[in-house]
């Protein structure tokens, strides 16, 4: 029997430090464990053979505690380690028997954050090192953590992640799934493990349906919004919206389809997708008058019983020796979540793009924004063109989103080189939300309404997708007299700030508003297709503090109605009892139009709105779909495809293939390829949709 002074004694003496050759046999005595454990026949699942953990850990001491090793409690803290990790994989194997009656290890990604990738056999130097806190609470949480599923850039991609053998060199543990190690000590030595050939294979299995996991967290806003009805014209005769020339819509619509995924409804603004397309509508002849118009009628292609009034607006073309100098600020994000290839990256090469287009005696400022706002670059000439390369070289992702502070800056320096009779805009590029400080869109509004006020208009390009505040980008753009654009690749970088900077830059005329009102005398019912959220009150017209659309040189518009003639029996809401002594009285005016369109506008600098009116009568009218002209045929085409994918009425019964043979017959010249790409997405629709 001990002496309990010796005990004593024991208990006040200096630890003393592990000794190398302690370690040693502690961590052979874990990997002999393990080999023990590799010799281990598989049995199915409620077998009595093999033993349970809590025995396997006991015999495992009890092979360790004749060797005396736990003199110290730094050692059995050491000893430890290497046990933790032993069990570990005997829980993991344990679970896979369990579910599936084998002996593979079956990993699913667990549900991480976007910005720490998943290991792969190819790429272990990537992953981060974590600290011995974060490694050790890796290891729990790997087992109980809901998994989920790949990313959708690579939903059909299986990672394999592999364990060294015990004699090759140490690598990190998986970011995602399980982690080995227990330390900063035990981290290098839980990968070694026995076995030349030992290896750890990650293979795709089903779930059960009751555990079937929530796919990835989408935080993209997008604004719902219903679909246009059927108005009666004899009710409800007047339309009015405000212009759209953004085309962030039809970019977004692209990439989802290219993804394998039919775009969410609510995505989809069918007058952002007919107008991503140039089309040759007849403009004016003198930069006096910024726009012109141009009124057709022509038979619905999908219902024969309406007839489509097709209205084109094209702006002025100012040459580019015409155009004025420039004052332009870069507000870029560049908080954490940027940091994708198709975001800040990206971002980076459309605006050294954009550089390479402006003139000389145009100046550039940038201001970026993540947590706090900050000048990268004061207000600087083009011809000081490798400074402002770096500048936008030099950019690095990290930090929340401080919006805000980020629009008053670009704001104030805008203003401290004010172009006067120039072009004085600010070009916000972000991927999402603005998480610091005024975040609510309203409030965001405000903030750029007083600000256009001065003269300076505000653009926005959205980038990459999980986190993109669509809602946000056009609330501002629309109130920041700008354009707002989704740039999902280089060559659409390209398109946007290269072939079509001069529309994306130069404003020709603001606030324009349309106003039609139908002759219930010709016009039964009519539906504008798209515009959705541009409407605007009747009053709203007349009244120049309503802010509206803009059109920048170039810019072509197109709007869209679909008309129910008087009589044609194509009509969906049943006349008014009452309501025809109103129209049959011999007394109507203009009894012979089909409509009266008005256009207001005001010029860039002035605050006074200006009229332009256009009746529609059988002289705009074409006889069959095949007379109207290739472009509007093909913009036909493009609204029937974006009325396809809201599952729209109108055309369920307008198949895909249609659509194509339209697309196919009015594709026209095509220099750049955009009407041969969406010929491809509508093909890819019908295959993800069905040809309904």
């Amino acid at each position: 029997m001990v002496d309990d002074n010796e005990l004593n004694r024991l208990r006040d003496a200096a630890v003393p430090a592990p000794d190398t050759d302690a370690k040693a046999r502690a961590f052979e005595a874990a990997m002999r464990a393990y080999d023990m454990d590799e010799k281990i026949d598989t049995v199915a699942q409620g077998s009595a053979n093999g033993l349970r953990l809590t025995e396997r850990a006991q015999k495992l001491w009890s092979e360790i505690m004749p060797k005396k090793l736990f003199a110290t409690p730094a050692i059995a803290g050491l000893v430890a380690l290497p046990i933790a990790g032993y069990a570990t994989i005997y829980m993991l194997q344990e679970q896979s028997l369990h579910s599936s009656g084998g002996g593979k290890i079956t990993e699913t990604l667990a549900d991480k954050p976007a910005t720490v990738k998943p290991l792969t056999v190819a790429e272990p130097e990537k992953q981060k090192k974590a600290d011995t806190d974060s490694e050790s609470r890796d290891a729990t949480e790997a087992l109980a953590a809901p998994a989920s599923p790949p990313k959708a850039e690579a939903p059909a991609t299986t990672e394999y992640a592999t364990l060294p053998a015990r004699k090759q060199a140490p690598a990190p543990a998986p970011s995602r799934g399980f982690a080995l190690d227990g330390g900063a000590n035990g981290a290098a030595q839980a990968g070694r493990m026995p076995g030349a050939e030992s290896k750890l294979m990650v293979q795709p299995q089903a779930m059960p349906a009751d555990q079937m996991l929530p796919p990835e967290q989408n935080r993209d806003r997008v604004e719902d919004f219903k679909t246009n009805p059927v108005r009666a014209a004899l009710e409800d005769p007047v339309s009015t919206f405000s212009i759209d020339v953004d085309t962030a819509s039809y970019s977004f619509v692209r990439r989802s389809l290219k993804e394998g995924a039919l775009p969410q409804a609510d995505t989809v603004r069918v007058e952002e997708m007919i107008n991503y397309f140039p089309y040759d509508w007849k403009g004016p002849d003198t930069a006096s008058t910024p726009f012109n118009s141009t009124v057709s009628v022509m038979p619905t292609p999908w219902n024969e019983h309406t007839k489509l009034m097709h209205v084109a607006i094209k702006g002025f073309d100012v040459k580019p020796a015409e155009q004025p100098k420039a004052n332009l600020v870069f507000l870029i994000d560049v908080s954490g979540s940027m940091n994708e290839q198709d975001k800040l990256p990206l971002l980076q090469s459309a605006f050294r793009l954009l550089v390479s287009k402006l003139k000389p005696d145009d100046t550039v400022s940038i201001v970026t924004y993540a947590g706090d706002a900050g000048t990268v670059l004061e207000p600087t000439k083009v011809s000081e063109k490798d400074k402002i390369l770096n500048a936008i070289d030099t950019l690095r992702p990290g930090g929340s989103t401080a919006g805000e502070a980020g629009i008053k800056e670009a704001y104030r320096l805008a203003q401290k080189s004010f172009v006067k009779d120039g072009v004085n805009r600010v070009m916000l590029a972000t991927d999402g939300d603005f998480n610091v400080g005024q975040t609510d869109d309203d409030d965001l509004k405000r903030l750029i309404e007083q600000e256009r006020k001065t003269g300076v208009f505000l653009s926005v390009f959205g980038f990459g997708r999980g986190n993109l505040n669509d809602q946000m980008m056009q609330t501002i753009a629309q109130n920041g007299n700008g354009t707002a654009a989704y740039i999902d690749t280089l060559a659409e970088a390209e398109k946007v700030l290269i072939e079509d900077a001069s529309s994306t830059l130069f404003t020709i005329a603001k606030d324009v508003k349309i106003q039609v009102e139908f002759n219930p005398n010709k016009v039964s019912e009519y539906r504008l297709i798209g515009y959705e959220t541009r409407a605007l009150n009747r009053e709203d017209f007349n009244n120049d503090r309503v802010d509206a659309g803009e059109i920048g040189s170039g810019h072509s518009v197109t709007a869209i109605y679909e008309i129910t003639p008087k009589g044609s029996g194509g009509e969906q809401i049943d006349p008014l009892r009452y309501g025809q002594a109103s129209v049959n009285n011999g007394g109507v005016a203009n009894a012979d139009e089909y409509a009266f369109v008005k256009i207001r506008y005001k010029l860039p600098n002035e605050d006074v709105s200006k009229l332009i009116t256009t009746p529609v009568t059988s002289a705009n009218e074409v006889s069959s779909f095949d007379q109207a002209s290739i472009d509007q045929r093909f913009s036909v085409a493009v609204a029937a495809f974006g009325q396809k994918l809201r599952d729209e009425d109108a055309t369920a019964k307008f198949g895909y293939d249609k659509i194509v043979e339209i697309a196919t017959a009015a594709r026209g010249a095509d220099p750049f390829g955009y009407r041969s790409e969406f010929l491809s997405l509508v093909r890819l629709a019908s295959a993800l949709g069905g040809n309904r």
